[in-house]
Formats: C-alpha cells, structure tokens, sequence
C-alpha cells in the first residue's frame, strides 16, 4: 500500500472508527439495560410474568425489523449520514430514557416497539457506511472494531448498571432500575448532538478531506471492485432492491447470520447465566465484565488475520467450534470453574459473528443499492434469530440450561453447514470469472469494438469501464485491468 493511501486510511480510521463504536456501545446498553434490570426490580414492579417480560425483549424487533432497508436506501438516497444517523441516535436515546416511566406490560411494550423503530437506522447503516469507505481486504477488522462496540457494552453495562442500581437506588423517590433508563438514555442523547459534527459521510462529499483525499478515497474502492460506487452509477434504489431479493447469496448470508444469531442468544441472559455460579447479584453482574473483555480480544484479532490473508470461511468455522465445545461443557457440568470458563469461550464465538458480517459487502460488492439492500435485509433477516433466540434460555430451565445449550449447539453447527454452502456458491462465481477473463493478474487491453465486446482474457461493458474511468479519474487500462481482476473473497 503506498504511503499515501496508508495516510489517508488511518485518517479515515480516526474520524469514522471511534465515534461509531461508541454509538455501538450506547446503543447495546440501552436495548439490553433491560436485562440488567431484570433482577433488581424491574419486573416486580412492573408485574411482568416470565412470558411477558420475554415477549417484551421479542418485540423490540418488530419496529427493528421492518425499518431497515427503507433505511439504508433513504440514507444512500439522502447520501448524509452525518446527519440523518445522529438523529435517530437521539431518538433511541429519549425512547429507551421512557422505559423508566412504564408501569405495567403494555406501557412497556409500546416502547419497545418504539425503541425497535428508531435503532433500525443504525446498525446497517453503519454496515453500509463502512463498506463506503474500506476495500475488501480491511472490513473484516473494522467490522469487529463496530462490533466490539456491543462487546464492551457487555462488559461495561456490568460495571456501569452495578454502580447505577446500587448507587441510586430511592434517590428522589425513584428505583434503582428508573436511574438506569433515564441516565444511559440522557448520556445517548448527548453524544447524537457530538456526532453529527464528527461522523463522515461518504467519499465524494464528506468535508474532513481535501479534494485530492475524496478522489484517492473513490478511486481505490473502484478499483478494489472494477466498478463505481457512486449512486448514481447504480441505477436506481427500486433496482437495486430486486437484485438484491433475487441474488441467492443474500438469502445463504440471511439464514446463515440467524442461525448464528440464535446461537449466540446467551447474550441476552448473560447476567441470569452468571448468576448460577451462586455470587450475590453485585459480583454477578461484575463477572460479565472479563467474559466480554476476552470475547473482545478473540473478535478482533480474528477479523485482523481475516484481512490479512483475506479468507473468511476458518475464521467463521474455527471460532463456531470452540463455542460448541462451550455449549457441551455447560450441558455436561454443574462444576463452578467448568461453568466460568464454558462461558469464556462460549462469548469468544462472535469471532464469527462479525466476520459473517465482514463477508457480506464483499460478497455483494456493488451496485450500491443492492449492497445497501443486501446488507440491511441480511441484518434485518438475523433478528428473527433475536426473537425466538430470545424463547431460549427460560428461567425454568436453569440453572444446568442443557436444553438451551444443545439448540445452541445445532444452530451452530447449522451455521457451519451455511458457511460451506456459501463458499461452494463463491468457489463456483470464481471459477466462471476465471474462464470468461482469464487468471487474475493477466494482462488485458484497452480497446473495445463495440458494448460488450470480449477484451483480452475479461468480458466488460465498454460503457461500465468508461464510467469508471471518468468518474474516478482512472485511466481505461487500469479500470479494465481492475475489473478483470476482481474475484470474490473465500
């Protein structure tokens, strides 16, 4: 990589990175603060019913579900996120802030559909905004970083909702679990107001590079795909969602993330399933802290050496393997230290998770209407995991939990089977590019006899090669070269 583009990389890193991880981790302590709630009065005084209090973590997703590609399309409509993101950040921030004025079920339920509508926005969107901005070879690792975002809001939300319920519990006449609601959902508003001066939005208009870093920015995504990724070279947003809707990989993504999502349903119980280690309700809650930390480290040196040798199938396999040893370890004991450590690497297993979400964009790398579809419906998909992941680990099956841990079990092993299936698909793409413009790095001309005439060892349209050579100042050799070039990552 030239010294140049390295300079521009970490310059992105530095303006986009952090600010969307720390929106990831307001935005995970104020979906799941609920759990933490759970046993410190919250639903003895709202009078929820085991049932009940689960249908209320489900519904969340309703709103979630249904609002993300309307999203993502409006955003990559729109084309600034800088704005329209915060926003919604700050919506979310003042509906969770009223989940400490419910008093009973229905109350409770309103807002979390609620709550579910306006977090929809963020995290494809996000997704989207990331594949703006980094080449196939770096999503992996920024991937896991947004990721981490939900990783250290579990380990935090442990220490942060031990102090809140334990250090504001009656003051001002309010419960411990009402200070919760309303102190994350405050500090989420505050940060939305930051954000929308410091969050980028895409390549040809964010305004914290100079002219010279947009073109350098556009141009190497280009030639990382062999297309342009400019909006209006895509054709419309109705168009890219019927490519997207009719491409099977999307569906393989879909069924693949949710089933890992179901797996990885322990998430929301972590807390209920540290409790049976038998501590008092303050050191359970503190527990989660290094589960998550150590989950943290595994997920980002697994998108790191992803990137690196840019391959995604071991690193989605090997980390879903470890968790189904977790998973036969917690059926299989009642032992404390057994039980400690199943859950280490039970949580190590989102290693996976992020980077089935890294493989995503590459896999369907352009036009960016499909990619903005693909990468909210896959999302979108996966909370139907959520919702019935949320049915999984009952009360009434603890505290050895071995009916949840053998559908964690199958759903992993379900996701294995989707992952090899998925790179069959890939494998098969390849090997057609491979015969209708020869091996990667042969070289190829530069003249055309007519619209889709066969160049040297590369079938292109003489039309697609020339948009992207003007829109990205590329010259026509180059643009073809990159188009011959481009093979899906494995």
């Amino acid at each position: 990589m030239r010294l140049a583009e390295k300079k521009l990389l970490r310059k992105i890193d530095f303006q986009l990175m952090p600010i969307l991880i720390l929106i990831y981790i307001l935005n995970y302590l104020d979906r799941n603060n609920i759990t933490t709630a759970r046993n410190r009065g919250f639903v003895k005084d709202l009078g929820l019913t085991d049932t009940e209090y689960q249908t209320a973590l489900s519904l969340l997703y309703v709103g979630y579900i249904t609002l993300q590609i309307p999203s993502n399309l409006f955003m990559a409509k729109v084309g600034r996120p800088s704005l329209y993101l915060p926003c919604c950040v700050a919506a979310w921030g003042v509906v969770s802030g009223c989940t400490a004025l419910c008093e009973n079920f229905h109350q409770l339920i309103v807002v979390r559909i609620f709550l579910g509508m306006v977090e929809a926005a963020f995290f494809p969107g996000a997704l989207f905004l990331l594949s703006k901005w980094y080449k196939k070879s770096e999503i992996a690792t920024r991937t896991a970083l947004l990721f981490s975002g939900s990783i250290i809001s579990n380990a935090f939300s442990g220490l942060v909702s031990a102090g809140i319920l334990g250090g504001m519990d009656g003051k001002a006449g309010h419960a411990g679990w009402k200070w919760l609601f309303i102190i994350e959902g405050s500090i989420t508003v505050v940060v939305a107001v930051l954000a929308i001066f410091i969050l980028p939005d895409f390549p040809h208009n964010s305004k914290f590079l100079t002219e010279e870093e947009r073109q350098m920015a556009q141009r190497r995504l280009s030639l990382d795909a062999g297309e342009s990724d400019n909006e209006g070279d895509s054709g419309g947003a109705w168009a890219g969602f019927l490519l997207a809707v009719r491409d099977v990989k999307v569906w393989i993504l879909a069924l693949m993330l949710t089933s890992c999502t179901v797996g990885l349903a322990f998430n929301q119980f972590m807390p209920t399933l540290t409790a049976t280690l038998e501590y008092n309700k303050t050191v359970t809650l503190l527990l989660t802290a290094p589960i998550w930390f150590f989950a943290f480290i595994i997920c980002l040196l697994n998108g790191l050496h992803s990137d690196k040798v840019g391959e995604r199938t071991m690193h989605i396999i090997v980390p879903l393997s470890v968790g189904c040893a977790g998973f036969i370890i917690s059926s299989a004991t009642m032992n404390l230290g057994g039980r400690f450590f199943a859950l280490f690497i039970e949580a190590s297993s989102y290693a996976a998770y992020t980077c089935i979400l890294g493989w995503i964009a590459p896999s369907i790398p352009r036009p960016v209407y499909k990619r903005a579809t693909a990468l909210a419906l896959i999302n979108a998909f996966s909370q139907l995991g959520n919702i019935s992941g949320s049915y999984v680990w009952p009360q009434k099956w603890g505290p050895r939990y071995w009916q949840s841990n053998v559908i964690s079990l199958s759903m992993f092993m379900t996701t294995i089977a989707l992952v090899l299936v998925h790179r069959f698909m890939l494998q098969r793409e390849n090997r057609e590019l491979d015969r209708s413009r020869g091996p990667v790095g042969t070289p190829i001309g530069a003249k055309s006899t007519g619209e889709g005439a066969r160049y040297p060892n590369a079938l292109v349209l003489e039309e697609d090669i020339q948009g992207v050579s003007r829109s990205q100042n590329i010259s026509i050799e180059k643009a073809m070269q990159a188009r011959a070039d481009f093979r899906y990552m494995l």
